[in-house]
Formats: C-alpha cells, structure tokens, sequence
C-alpha cells in the first residue's frame, strides 16, 4: 500500500488543535477546549494522522493515550502554541522599565527646551533605558517622518503628509516680552506704545512680519523690527539684555501655565497681555503610521502629553 504524502496545506490551525488533543488525550474535551464541535475536531485528528502518518491517539479501554510519536511532539506542540500566541498578541503593552531606546523629536528650539526637563525627569524614574534626541526644525519634516529618521515632529504642525497622524496639545495665544524695567513694563500697554517700541522677530526663514504686523496694520500702526533671529531662545536672550519686545507664546487665561514659557520666566521676562486680536498658536505633534501601535513609541507620545499638556490644579 502506498504512504500518502504530506498534507501540503498546513495552517496554523492544525498545530493548535495538535496540542489540545495531546494535552486532554480526548477528542470531546479537545474540542471543548477549542470552542469547536466533537465531530469538528475527530476530522481535525484524522488530517493530523495523514499529515504526520502516526495515529497519534488510540483507544485503550474508555480512554485514548498517546503513541510514542505524540509523546515526542506533546512538548514542542505546546511552544509551537505559545510563540503562535506571543506572535498575535498585540504589542501595545511595554514595561518602560525595560527600554533601551533612543528617542530622536525634531522641535524648535522653545519645544525643545520645554520638552527635555520634563521627559529626562520622567524617563530617569521610569524608563532609564531612554535617551532623547532632539534635532532643529526642518521646513519638511514629513520625509523624515516617513523614512523613521524622527520619532516625533513637535511644534506648530503645519506641513504634513496625507498619512500623517496629529495630535494638539496646547492652544496658545501670544504675549510681550520685556526685560523687567524696559519702558512698556510701566503703565497700560497700548496698540501705539507696542507698535512704538523696538522689536526682534523669530523666523526660520528670516522674515520680518508676522500677525502681529497684520494686527498692528489694522489699527493703522507699523512697528520697527531691529532683528530677525531663527529661535525663540536667542530672542529671548536679547529682550532679557536690551530693550526690544520678542513675542513669547503663554497660556490662555484660566489655564495652567505652559511649560513653553518656562524660559521666558528663568530669564527674568516681565510677559505682557498684548492689546490685540493674534491668532492662537496650536502646539502638536506628528507621527508615522507605523509607530501607531509600537509600545515604546506609546510611551514616548503619552510622556510627552504629561509635559506639554500640564493638567488643571487642584
């Protein structure tokens, strides 16, 4: 009589059902076990004797025990089963403890500052293994997103990829910053003493108007732009020495103060409530598909969250 060749559909399937049967010795409690009717699986166990030619399981009395064949496969069924399982189990979940990864975010130079403190703090308490780049913006940060050269884009979100994912993190509106003891720190700002004053501008692409200027033009008022500097810092820096305005993005009223104005407040800035209608500044940040479901990248996304999205007091 001819030996039947191997069965040439295998299918994960079978090694499931292998290691239920070895594991009960009975086709009723195998096909319990599976969810599955009796019949069902006595044509499971009849394809696995063609597949492995070997009965695998024969009667003795009212029971079935295993062939020496099976006794060798009843282990090795049983790993096979947990790496299938270990393989389609969701891999959201991550022990932040047991990281060792680092974390490359593209921001500006504010962001940046913002950013480093808070999630260093975090990660030495629960994930030591975690280091962070942080790389300047770029006018195109959707190829390096796309390509996995950076984890995060965070800043105002502006340019992005149809498959891009964003989320916001803050609304910000903007206020004047002046060295204490600058001139507009005393009495009632005005349109006219803002306009009056002598300005440094942030642009990454050195320009010198902004909404602030569209603002002023409506009240029939220009203002007198000194410098152009590509980041917030070094503007900053220069309103903390000298007496020009840089414009410093804060929190709404009734809410908690950004972190994004922690280093005006170090250098000392008095910040201004600016007596003009400015568009709201909307701080995100963007990643690749891909990372959706990573558990690191969760973790990084939920720790940047917790720095930038301070919650309400009390």
């Amino acid at each position: 009589m001819p030996v039947s060749s191997p069965d040439p559909t295998l299918d994960a399937n079978l090694a499931i059902a292998l290691d239920a049967l070895l594991a009960e010795q009975s086709v009723t409690r195998a096909a319990a076990r599976l969810h599955t009717s009796p019949a069902a699986m006595s044509r499971t166990l009849a394809r696995l004797r063609r597949v492995l030619q070997d009965p695998l399981l024969v009667r003795a009395g009212q029971t079935m025990v295993p062939t020496p064949r099976a006794e060798e496969l009843r282990d090795e069924a049983a790993a096979v089963v947990r790496r299938l399982e270990a393989l389609l189990t969701p891999g959201g979940g991550v022990d932040p403890a047991a990281l060792r990864r680092t974390f490359t975010v593209q921001a500006a130079d504010l962001v940046g500052a913002a950013l480093a403190p808070g999630l260093l703090a975090l990660a030495r308490r629960r994930a030591p293994g975690v280091s962070l780049r942080v790389l300047a913006e770029d006018s195109e940060a959707g190829p390096a997103l796309r390509e996995g050269r950076i984890d995060l884009e965070i800043g105002a979100i502006d340019h992005v990829d149809p498959e891009t994912l964003v989320e916001d993190l803050a609304t910000l509106r903007m206020a004047a910053g002046v060295r204490a003891g600058h001139p507009l720190a005393e009495g009632p700002l005005t349109p006219a003493r803002l306009a009056a004053a002598e300005h440094v501008v942030v642009s990454r692409r050195g320009r010198f108007t902004g909404p602030l200027d569209a603002a002023l033009a409506e009240q029939g008022l220009s203002r007198r732009v000194s410098a152009v500097l590509p980041g917030h810092l070094a503007a900053m820096a220069l309103a903390a020495t000298g007496d020009v305005v840089c414009l410093v993005p804060v929190a709404r009223p009734g809410e908690p103060p950004s972190p994004l104005s922690g280093a005006a407040r170090t250098l000392g800035l008095r910040l201004l409530e600016i007596p003009l209608e400015l568009p709201p500044l909307t701080i995100g940040m963007a990643w690749h598909p891909r990372h959706a479901a990573d558990g690191a990248h969760q973790w990084l996304r939920a720790a940047v969250r917790r720095v930038l999205r301070p919650a309400p007091a009390g």
